[in-house]
């Protein structure tokens, strides 16, 4: 099937049971307003000025430490553009913002599109370095900043372009508005993600784009004046953008909580003490599972979990320490389209599956799934995910070789685009959408393909872990491994043997991790997103297993020591360690008896390793055998038929075997 022939597959008329969900998401005061599709032809600062004409006394930002009114922001807002265009004059150039999490940032964030600039958000959290690169790719020329960051802001600099404290620009000046002319076309802001050469990547969008992801949203939870959001994100990641703008275009308040000074607990406290109505948790449900006790924080109608895959244990969190009320809402959002699917779930809701849906394509999004020939895969099929539509990011900050490779002009001609955004789905039969994780994500294991996010579901549904980590690592002669970090609710740790049999029970053999690395904690990008490159290389020590280490003592014992060690890549091993348990599987298995076959020149079946997968016990049956020695001829032919096994053979001359017993 070819692209041509994706127009009007999907419709996005939504099942019933969405609908009925959706018309439940409303605030009770019901003041809710439709975002129309005609604002969405004009710049954020022309429809923010029309919401602060509208509501120019209720509260816009409201921190531990500081409180505006819509009136009150856009009066701070414009004395800072007025500085800006003091400094560089009118042009849609790039502004870098170097400030912390708080109200002042979002006042800057406004101030500078006010002005007609492009704003760059830059995390002062970030090392010294990655800040260079990207205010250097940038080619900002004007770094907007804070009493805190003043020093870093100037090391930066480095006499390369100018710095401006805000906190310094007199409340007294530039009265009236600053609105310079800006078109809908005109480019907002650029956002840093990291990139596959090592240096992160910009992403572009205009004005009209995240007018038109703020329609999106707005209009499916209903997002109303009465509306009190909570705003942990940085300012720096894409999910900010759909925070500050559904909030400040719409009328509602936005409550910047600041992660780094306040722990979860604090968040909730804020949360209840605040009256939030929607708060975005990503990342931080792993932490609030530590929460004890119940805490309904009955203001709240809606959450939603982003980041990441949703697994169904997300929902006891839900269920235990929020209202019977409260909704949840799960998207797939990434920073090149804005929000492209949406799902909305209620307490009565029947999950039956791990990993939960991402959900419908939203308004002007179309959802295709490509195979590696970008042709449209099959319902039920795993492909990537791609997203057509006219309001897609215009590319990456001076990448024009990026751009062309993951966004696709329209086969039909139209004005939409197709971007390819590397991560992998499956949809349902009424176009539920599916999310697996990243395509890099996507290993073969011994010939298998692997979807780690099912292989992490498992994992989580373990009784004592609480968080997984699965990816794919170079290990031993059994080539390409599995390799599980995992974080247990409590030491001790369930043992290697407890999860390799919990797993069993679901997995197959190929999607069970060879190697675990129990650790006390994930680390985390600061976009909330397991940092792989701050996962440690697993050593090769011998895991905790259920038996204890028995040293091998007989020359055989130490001669299938030294075989088994090689092949897993594990340095110690014990005569009573279950094979498995160590990492073993049907391919390792077929290496480990050619090396037997070739080491004892005796004829040893392959399933001897699965009826007897210890040290001790293969030693046995060795010295069983040991009157049977095969000659040199018979010995190159087992050996060399062995050795070309696949793991796919392997296990079907594994299966023959048991059978032929069975019958005998």
């Amino acid at each position: 099937m070819e692209m041509s022939d994706i127009a009007g597959r999907h419709s996005t008329k939504l099942p019933a049971e969405q609908e009925a969900i959706r018309a439940k998401c409303f605030h009770p005061t019901g003041t809710f307003v439709e975002f129309p599709k005609e604002e969405i032809e004009q710049s954020i600062p022309d429809r923010f000025e029309k919401i602060v004409a509208k509501y120019p006394n209720r509260i816009a930002i409201k921190t531990n430490y500081q409180s505006l009114t819509y009136d009150e922001l856009n009066e701070a807002a414009n004395r800072i553009a007025h500085a800006i265009l003091d400094r560089q004059g009118e042009g849609n150039q790039p502004v870098a913002i170097l400030m912390e999490h708080g109200a002042s940032v979002l006042v800057t964030i406004l101030g500078a599109m006010k002005a007609g600039k492009i704003y760059v958000p830059l995390d002062p959290s970030y090392p010294l370095e990655r800040l260079r690169f990207m205010l250097q790719d940038a080619q900002a020329k004007l770094i907007l900043t804070d009493h805190k960051n003043g020093v870093l802001s100037a090391e930066m600099a480095a006499h390369e372009c100018q710095v401006m404290n805000t906190e310094e620009i007199k409340i007294d000046s530039a009265p009236g508005s600053a609105c310079t002319r800006v078109t809908p076309d005109a480019l907002a802001y650029i956002l840093y993600t990291s990139g596959s050469t090592g240096q992160p990547k910009g992403v572009v969008d205009s004005h009209r784009n995240v007018l038109h992801d703020t329609l999106r949203l707005t209009n499916c939870i209903h997002l109303s004046v009465e509306d009190r959001l909570s705003f942990t994100h940085s300012c720096s990641s894409s999910a900010s953008v759909r925070r500050i703008f559904p909030a400040l275009l719409n009328g509602a308040s936005l409550f910047p909580f600041n992660m780094k000074e306040g722990g979860i607990a604090d968040l909730f406290n804020f949360i209840g003490q605040e009256e939030i109505t929607w708060a975005s948790l990503g990342r931080t449900r792993d932490l609030i599972r530590d929460l004890g006790g119940k805490r309904r924080l009955n203001s709240l109608r809606l959450i939603s979990f982003g980041g990441e895959v949703v697994h169904k244990r997300d929902l006891e969190i839900w269920k235990k320490l929020f209202p019977p009320h409260c909704l949840i809402g799960i998207w797939l959002s990434t920073t090149e389209t804005g929000n492209v699917t949406q799902f909305l779930i209620e307490q009565e809701t029947r999950i039956s599956v791990d990993i939960l849906p991402v959900g419908y394509p939203a308004e002007d999004m179309q959802v295709m799934l490509f195979d590696d020939a970008r042709r449209l895969v099959t319902q039920g099929e795993v492909g990537e995910i791609a997203v057509k539509s006219r309001y897609l990011s215009p590319g990456y900050w001076r990448r024009p070789d990026l751009t062309k490779q993951r966004f696709v002009p329209d086969p039909d001609g139209g004005v939409a685009r197709i971007y390819l955004t590397g991560d992998l789905g499956r949809r349902e039969a009424d176009g539920c959408l599916f999310h697996l994780g990243r395509k890099d994500d996507q290993i073969r294991v011994r010939g298998y393909r692997v979807e780690l996010a099912e292989t992490e579901a498992a994992l989580l549904n373990v009784n004592g872990i609480k968080a997984a980590f699965v990816t794919g690592r170079e290990r031993g002669l059994a080539n390409k491994a599995l390799v599980a970090y995992v974080v247990p609710k409590s030491r001790p740790a369930p043992t290697i043997t407890q999860l390799r049999k919990a797993l069993a029970k679901t997995l197959p053999e190929h999607m069970i991790p060879s190697v675990f690395v129990v650790r006390d904690y994930l680390p985390l990008t600061p976009t909330g997103k397991v940092d792989r490159k701050a996962l440690p290389d697993p050593d090769n020590g011998r895991p905790e297993l259920d038996t204890a280490y028995v040293a091998p003592s007989t020359a055989v014992e130490k001669a299938l020591a030294e075989i088994w060690s090689e092949v897993l890549s594990v340095d110690r091993v014990g005569v009573h360690d279950s094979f498995f348990d160590l990492g073993g599987h049907s391919l390792a298995a077929t290496r480990v008896i050619s090396q037997v076959i070739k080491k004892f020149k005796l004829e040893l079946p392959l399933q001897a390793l699965f009826q007897a997968p210890t040290i001790a016990e293969v030693a046995a049956i060795i010295n069983e055998h040991r009157a049977k020695k095969l000659g040199e001829a018979d010995l190159e032919r087992i050996i060399s038929e062995l050795e070309s096994l696949s793991d796919e053979e392997a296990q079907r001359l594994l299966a023959v075997e048991a059978s032929g017993r069975t019958r005998s």
